[in-house]
């Protein structure tokens, strides 16, 4: 059973940076996408981040240049460290595990694993 935990949350000026991590266990396939998700309140969620097995990478266009998701293996954590913060950015955040190899990681359809996310606040 695959177990995600969410850390690094808070709140923020406009401007500043955080770095969310995300506790894995019990992911058993060598092939998998790894992703960040976010969903502010009144609107769906959407895709921030995604990285697959290889460690390819890829962004959604409002956080190009901003974000930068990251995993480290030896300890079984995926990191999103969020530079520039916007008020806009303001959400829950999640991470999320899916079995396979996918073209991109950013779709929420592919994943079927979630954590239960942590709160970014950044203040204008």
């Amino acid at each position: 059973q695959v177990q995600l935990v969410e850390s690094g949350g808070g709140s923020v000026q406009a401007g500043g940076s955080l770095r969310l991590s995300c506790a894995a266990s019990g992911i058993t396939s060598s092939f998998y996408c790894m992703g960040w998700f976010r969903q502010a309140p009144g609107k769906q969620r959407e895709g921030v981040a995604g990285i697959d097995s290889d460690g390819r990478t890829s962004y959604a266009d409002s956080v190009k240049g901003r974000f930068t998701i990251s995993k480290d293996n030896a300890k079984n954590t995926l990191y999103l460290q969020m530079n520039s913060l916007k008020s806009e950015d303001t959400a829950m955040y999640y991470c999320a595990v899916s079995y396979g190899r996918w073209r991109t990681c950013l779709p929420q359809g592919i994943y079927n694993y979630w954590g239960q996310g942590t709160q970014v606040t950044v203040s204008s």
